[in-house]
């Protein structure tokens, strides 16, 4: 073992020299043509391996290639579908929004229904209020009316009543007022000088009772006057009828031919002669009625014709008997009742 170490260590020695160069080198290239060796053969193998994988590759590739062109090819129909779809989607959204206008439309259609409603209710609750109150105010003015019917009844029953009543007065006065006049004329004989005015008054010509610018009764005036005499105490024994007269006025009248205190006085006492008359006559029949008999003189003041005439100056001068009843202003009543139609009342003239 030495002897070669000491050898290769000669050898090393002596590598400067040409004996110990030659086997390093070729020991080297043995070397390097193993290693080329083993490149080659890795070269090879890689390349066998690279073959196989490129061979799957383009096996692979080509699997690839078919599904990428089944892909596209589903890719291809699936754009046109998604296209289609789109378009649909389109009209959709077209339809959905007209729909959304239609439905914008109903809402502000139904919105103006419901203001309505709600208008018509309020109305209708404004009406149910209005015929409340309007059955109220029928109940009430049926109530009333009811009351007003009972008491226009109360009130027909009592204006017949007093109708009936103001009628027996009205014909109770025109009675004995023709009476009056009826027997006036029988005893005188003359009609033409004894009336019933307008104003309902006994109107006696001063020729009946005096003489021209006198005021003494004339002898021939008796039994006019006694006739009156009889007639009043006749009327006035019916106590029915005094309870209607407050005053039976004799009163004189004059024409405008001489002065007013002149015709003031002659007046005055012709109707006081006319009511002494009454009064001493027949026994005094009258004394005992004496509160119901007044006398007035009114001159020329209250004329009934022109005095610019003889005739009606003529008819100027005359005694009026005229029954003033107790109310002053109750033969206006009288008028009134009188013109008013009451059915179912029938006017029975009162017997004096």
């Amino acid at each position: 073992m030495r002897r070669r170490s000491r050898r290769s260590d000669s050898l090393t020695e002596t590598a400067q020299g040409e004996q110990g160069f030659w086997p390093s080198y070729a020991d080297m290239m043995s070397a390097v043509a193993l290693i080329l060796f083993f490149l080659m053969l890795l070269s090879y193998i890689q390349n066998l391996i690279t073959g196989n994988t490129l061979k799957t590759t383009e096996d692979e590739l080509s699997s690839t290639r078919l599904s990428l062109s089944e892909t596209l090819d589903t890719l291809f129909s699936t754009q046109e579908t998604l296209d289609t779809t789109k378009e649909d989607l389109y009209a959709t959204q077209d339809q959905l929004a007209e729909t959304q206008q239609n439905v914008d439309a109903a809402q502000a259609q139904l919105a103006a229904i419901e203001d309505e409603l709600e208008a018509s209710r309020l109305a209708l609750e404004t009406q149910s209020q209005q015929l409340h109150d309007q059955d109220a105010k029928l109940s009430a003015q049926a109530q009333l009316i009811a009351e007003q019917e009972a008491y226009v009844r109360a009130a027909g029953e009592e204006l017949t009543a007093m109708r009936s009543q103001m009628q027996t007065i009205a014909v109770l006065r025109l009675s004995i007022l023709e009476k009056i006049r009826d027997a006036m004329v029988e005893v005188m004989g003359d009609g033409s000088r004894v009336s019933i005015g307008d104003n309902g008054s006994i109107l006696l010509d001063e020729s009946i009772l005096f003489d021209t610018g006198s005021s003494s009764i004339k002898n021939e005036a008796g039994p006019a006057l006694d006739q009156l005499i009889t007639v009043f105490t006749q009327f006035l024994a019916n106590e029915e009828n005094t309870r209607y007269v407050d005053t039976i006025v004799i009163a004189g009248h004059t024409d405008s031919t001489d002065s007013d205190a002149r015709n003031r006085r002659l007046s005055t006492d012709r109707a006081n002669s006319v009511l002494d008359y009454l009064m001493s006559h027949a026994g005094g029949a009258l004394n005992r009625y004496a509160s119901y008999f007044s006398a007035a003189g009114y001159g020329e003041s209250r004329p009934v014709a022109t005095n610019d005439t003889a005739q009606g100056r003529a008819a100027n001068r005359r005694i009026e008997i005229s029954i003033i009843l107790r109310d002053d202003s109750i033969m206006d009543i009288v008028d009134q009742y009188l013109e008013l139609e009451v059915p179912g009342v029938t006017v029975v003239p009162a017997t004096p």
